[in-house]
């Protein structure tokens, strides 16, 4: 058989084992997802979960392919940006067999906010036993826009949780509101006595850092043990940063973007502003950037040190190099495949998973080409 019918007879199947681009191979596990947004690699091989926005959680498993809707996920407000959306596994998973989720959630007047919850994962994999919210973003003030939702356990006995402004510039400065911030809860999801604001009247306890715009990635640096997060920009400006205790990213003060309209952002006082931090990194131009992961396995050595991002806009997965602090853009791949990229992770087996943001979205098992 000629490679050329070799490739489109792969293509035609649902599993296709070897779809090449210029650089990487990819490998098509699944299709047909609906707008998948975010997946979690559950321990001993056991396949990997996957949410899709509109309110399911999925399994897929090698050999089997995708499971039933998994019952027990709460109700979700799947409007605009909206929905189910990230899911990560608890440290303890194999005790606990928790499972975390963010999601938009509406409330009694139609505006929604992000919230955030855990149930247990039956044995059989089917279904979340006794899901409890343990996050609410208040005040609810979403019509659809700037959810957030990133969730990330730093392995010290915290999680954080990432949260858009909703569409409200000014929420991001307030620190009443817990629009635009970053969030630090206990593994339990309790306040930590130790966070910035617990002490400071009209400040909400639950916040770690704030001034952010639209956060749509997070991950631990595994060489720094440092949490990053990349956001949003308004028409330029996507942004990589650092968050830390109690400090502000100037959104919407400072900013490297315009309007959509063209126009200055009306609260804007310049890309650099006095008592902000800048951005590690910035885009000029956005590529409307989405999950991130940092490559720290074994298994292709040519990609340690390199940070994943994807990009909606842009339809590519974005590769920087990672050197300390410093970032540099690398490459980008997948462009040839003219996909929005919604979410990027590494596998347990060293392999780049990748998550498509289509209503027949793709899972794709990504590696160097040679």
């Amino acid at each position: 058989m000629s490679r050329f019918a070799l490739n489109v007879l792969l293509a035609s199947l649902l599993i296709s084992p070897a779809l090449y681009a210029a650089d990487v191979r990819v490998e098509v596990l699944q299709r047909k997802l609906d707008h998948p947004w975010s997946m979690a690699f559950l321990p001993d091989n056991k396949g990997l979960l996957i949410t899709l926005r509109g309110g399911q959680l999925r399994l897929w498993q090698e050999g089997k392919g995708l499971s039933d809707p998994l019952v027990g996920i709460p109700r979700v407000w799947a409007n605009g940006q909206g929905g189910l959306l990230d899911v990560v596994l608890a440290p303890d998973f194999a005790q606990s067999r928790r499972v975390w989720l963010s999601y938009a959630e509406v409330g009694d007047d139609g505006k929604a906010g992000t919230a955030v919850g855990y149930g247990r994962l039956s044995d059989d994999l089917t279904r979340l036993e006794a899901f409890q919210v343990v996050f609410r973003q208040m005040p609810k003030l979403s019509t659809g826009n700037h959810f957030g939702g990133r969730l990330v356990f730093d392995g010290k006995g915290y999680l954080y949780i990432a949260l858009g402004e909703n569409n409200q510039r000014s929420t991001a400065q307030d620190l009443d509101k817990l629009q635009g911030k970053v969030v630090r809860l206990t593994e339990e999801g309790k306040v930590p006595s130790d966070n910035p604001f617990v002490n400071q009247p009209g400040a909400r306890a639950e916040i770690w850092s704030y001034g952010i715009r639209n956060p749509q990635g997070m991950a631990m640096n595994p060489w720094s043990h440092t949490l990053w997060l990349n956001e949003h920009g308004p028409r330029g400006g996507d942004e990589i940063n650092i968050p830390q205790r109690g400090k502000n990213y100037g959104w919407p003060l400072a900013t490297h973007g315009i309007n959509y309209s063209g126009l200055p952002i009306p609260e804007a006082k310049g890309e650099k502003v006095a008592g902000t931090e800048p951005p590690l990194f910035f885009w000029k131009h956005s590529p409307a950037v989405s999950g991130m992961a940092f490559y720290n396995a074994d298994k292709f050595p040519q990609w340690q040190h390199k940070l994943f991002i994807g990009a909606l806009k842009d339809q590519e997965v974005i590769v920087l190099n990672v050197d300390g602090n410093k970032v540099t853009e690398s490459e980008r791949i997948l462009g040839d495949r003219k996909q929005r990229i919604r979410d990027v992770r590494i596998g347990p087996d060293g392999y780049l998973y990748v998550l498509t943001d289509e209503s027949d979205g793709e899972l794709l098992k990504v590696s160097p080409a040679a």
